[in-house]
């Protein structure tokens, strides 16, 4: 599966379009991470637990995003974006990725 945020891939040409997908991640952070970082927000420094599970949750919302496309018949996502939400009071965290599923043949 291909998938770009641009809104075409160079040396292909889409054939059909399946519409928008999307893939969305709701996570927790648990209790030990939000106190780490609560003191690397004072003392500052890096919340290493934090971006751990961004980068979890944003290979996660990427990757349902893709697996409905292919559902579809896609071969690729185009124009992708990937928005981040806090909910709650702070301690939920969502990710949502979303596209134009599509199918491409070579040029």
């Amino acid at each position: 599966m291909i998938t770009t945020t641009t809104p075409a891939i160079e040396g292909y040409r889409i054939t059909g379009y399946y519409g928008i997908v999307f893939g969305e991640v709701i996570t927790g952070i648990n209790f030990l991470r939000d106190f780490g970082a609560g003191i690397r927000n004072i003392v500052g420094g890096r919340s290493e637990g934090y971006e751990e599970e961004l980068m979890q949750a944003r290979t996660q919302a990427i990757a349902e995003m893709e697996q409905r496309a292919a559902a579809l018949g896609a071969h690729a996502i185009i124009g992708v974006d990937v928005d981040y939400e806090v909910l709650g009071q702070g301690n939920m965290l969502m990710v949502s990725a979303s596209g134009t599923a599509v199918t491409v043949e070579a040029r």
